[in-house]
């Protein structure tokens, strides 16, 4: 024999629906509140412009500028003219910036998404290792120093300021240098060519960042609050 649920019961039941919805929007946010960088792989010994982007501020407090430390092993540093920052560098004794700091001409607020970029080289001898870009996020109240590099063995998702590091590749190099052999040899190459800009069409997807699982995330977590606003209603009405 069945009796039927208690108030308080059902009221228990609402409520943890509530939190795990909470708890399935909360853990997205978290893993995305970071400085990420585009793309994480660049060619050795060439120009690649990366962009670091965010989409939150310091606990909720508006962005106001974007400090990046660049490696030393870089060979040149350019950063890309943007309308919506003034940008100031440091210079090293090699004449190359050595820091470069995106101030926001208006402080972007939390929940909105910005990006800033440069243009990087690094010489063919860095080819297969990954280099850190320290940044400190300032805010209008307090900082966030993504700045943390994570040791060996260390996963760098255990670290709650990962700075954002890129690989050294030689694939864009090398691309480019196949390009230049086609056009010494005109059309006797025509089809070599087409393999080229496939490989390079192919590399070009393989490299993309990923999709941002966030606004999935997000439909998720609404669709669970939802369930659990339809459950606090149909125990209302049964108390």
């Amino acid at each position: 024999m069945t009796t039927p649920d208690s108030p308080r019961r059902r009221t228990r039941l609402a409520l943890g629906v509530t939190a795990g919805a909470a708890l399935a929007i909360a853990l997205p946010l978290a893993a995305s509140a970071h400085v990420h960088v585009t793309p994480e792989d660049v060619a050795a010994n060439g120009s690649t412009r990366i962009d670091f982007s965010f989409s939150h501020g310091c606990d909720g407090s508006p962005t106001t500028a974007l400090v990046v430390d660049v490696p030393a092993e870089a060979q040149g540093a350019t950063p890309v003219v943007d309308g919506a920052w003034t940008i100031t560098t440091e210079i090293g004794d090699a004449g190359i910036p050595t820091r470069v700091t995106y101030t926001a001409v208006t402080p972007v607020p939390d929940s909105f998404a910005a990006s800033v970029g440069m243009n990087v080289i690094f010489p063919a001898s860095t080819e297969g290792e990954s280099f850190a870009f320290p940044v400190t996020q300032q805010c209008e109240s307090g900082e966030a120093p993504w700045t943390q590099i994570a040791e060996e063995g260390q996963d760098p998702h255990d670290l709650e300021y990962p700075a954002p590091v890129i690989l050294v590749g030689a694939e864009a190099a090398a691309a480019a240098d196949h390009g230049d052999h086609g056009s010494d040899h005109g059309g006797d190459h025509a089809d070599a060519a087409d393999t080229t800009d496939a490989s390079d069409a192919e590399a070009a997807a393989a490299t993309a960042p990923a999709a941002d699982p966030l606004p999935i995330w997000l439909s998720a977590g609404a669709l669970v609050v939802a369930a659990a606003a339809l459950v606090l209603t149909v125990a209302r009405r049964r108390a």
